[in-house]
């Protein structure tokens, strides 16, 4: 990572070289390495000194932090923990993408329990959705329902039982009613 230090009336000193370099490791772990460039300019203000860090990581992600404290070593602290407390939502945030998109670490888990002899619940079966065209839902009997279907050459019909006014669907040949 290249790492660009500025002092604004302030000489950098090879010891407050050495404090920003080692605290900002601790945060390029937090990122995985992926940390392209660190900006960090350190002023002195009457009686605080102020570090203003900004991170350049992989895929234009950028942190920034600003600390103020009475010495060196509390403001490369205090902005090195904000860096850090960045780092891991950042992270959090990429893990639970990828968390989202395995589908293959749940079969392995199946074949892992199937191995142990661990018997587990079959997985839910896919839903099937059919496209159908508009149409209103007709009081009519099963029969007639029957006969529409055959019409329509659909796969089901959606009708209101007039015996009972309840909604039904007749798929193929038989009616599952709805309530």
């Amino acid at each position: 990572m290249r790492l660009e230090l500025t002092g604004r009336q302030v000489a950098i000193s090879p010891g407050l070289r050495t404090l920003v370099t080692d605290k900002l490791a601790r945060v390029l772990r937090q990122v995985n390495d992926s940390g392209i460039s660190a900006a960090v300019i350190v002023t002195k203000e009457k009686f605080l000194k102020v570090v203003d860090v900004a991170l350049h990581a992989r895929g234009e992600r950028f942190l920034h932090a600003l600390a103020r404290a009475e010495s060196w070593e509390n403001a490369v602290n205090a902005a090195c923990e904000k860096l850090e407390q960045q780092a891991r939502k950042m992270k959090g945030k990429s893990q639970q993408r990828t968390r989202r998109g395995s589908k293959s670490k749940a079969r392995q888990a199946a074949a892992d329990a199937l191995a142990n002899g661990v018997e587990m619940a079959p997985p839910p079966k896919a839903r099937r959705v059919v496209r159908a065209a508009r149409y209103a839902v007709k009081p009519m009997t099963v029969d007639e329902a029957a006969m529409e279907l055959d019409a329509l050459d659909a796969s089901f019909l959606v009708f209101r039982d007039a015996s009972s006014e309840t909604v039904s669907v007749l798929i193929g040949a038989r009616t599952v009613s709805t309530g």
